[in-house]
């Protein structure tokens, strides 16, 4: 499939459709880590493709990330970003936007730090926006495997 290019600097619209693969262009991240491209199957992370689930912060990503699904998603999963200096986690559900139960990230809100539920891909998407501006984010990204 041939991949579409997406500038997330802005301008412009990009037409969605069901099976696309993006690639993302780094701009202003200064050696940080930042999404670069994504597909069926894989997210690319400084151009570095990545098959499993992961977690991506600016400065390092754990991968593996032992949650392969939505329902492995638990408190246990999610404790490796509680004792982060974050403003804001973006769960990523894979292909799907679909929610984890609220005691799985309940103990990152008492910390006070937000959580955003979406799809895999907007994750990224939005991560990248995030980071662009100096926020303290993470992303948390089930990545399923190619169907």
């Amino acid at each position: 499939m041939q991949g579409k290019e997406v500038n997330l600097s802005g301008g412009g619209n990009v037409p969605q459709t069901e099976s696309i693969e993006l690639k993302l262009h780094l701009d202003r991240f200064d050696g940080r880590n930042a999404f670069t491209g994504m597909g069926d199957g894989y997210v690319a992370v400084n151009g570095q493709m990545h098959r499993s689930s992961l977690v991506v912060f600016p400065d390092r990503i754990i991968d593996p990330w032992p949650v392969p699904t939505i329902e492995a998603l638990d408190a246990t999963a999610l404790q490796c970003l509680v004792d982060e200096s974050l403003e804001i986690v973006l769960v990523g559900t894979g292909a799907r936007h679909r929610f984890p139960h609220p005691s799985a990230y309940a103990s990152l809100a008492r910390k006070r730090i937000g959580v955003e539920i979406m799809q895999t891909d907007a994750a990224c998407r939005t991560y990248n926006i995030l980071l662009a501006e100096g926020r303290r984010v993470a992303a948390a990204l089930i990545v399923e495997p190619r169907a």
